[in-house]
């Protein structure tokens, strides 16, 4: 085997295996919102997440480099499966939020439930 088809060989593995992950997430992500508890979202949300985001409808961020529950809500095309991925992904002005599944599902029914109708 050439270098040059090892190397795609690992590439294609390499992508099988990250879209493998992506899927998992978003079966995961669509089975949890289902019966995630918004109220329950609201509430952790308030704790974990207030001092940086507007949490509540019409609420302003604290940091104005944090967007507002409502504004993420209301992204086009903003699913379970995007904010999912969203709170497991290290971002530059975001802290390591270090939370337990079922909460996560919970505060991303919170966002969701922000979602104004078209």
């Amino acid at each position: 085997m050439t270098r040059l088809m090892k190397i795609m060989v690992v590439c294609g593995m390499t992508l099988v295996t990250g879209v493998a992950g992506v899927a998992a997430i978003a079966t995961r992500a669509d089975a949890q919102a289902d019966s995630a508890d918004v109220g329950a979202g609201r509430k952790l949300a308030k704790t974990q997440c207030a001092q940086c985001h507007g949490v509540d409808a019409d609420a302003r961020s604290a940091n104005p480099a944090a967007p507002t529950f409502e504004t993420i809500a209301n992204v086009p095309g903003m699913t379970a499966t995007a904010l999912t991925v969203a709170l497991r992904t290290s971002h530059r002005s975001m802290p390591n939020l270090i939370i337990e599944p079922r909460e996560a599902d919970n505060i991303i029914a919170y966002i969701l439930s922000l979602k104004r109708n078209p």
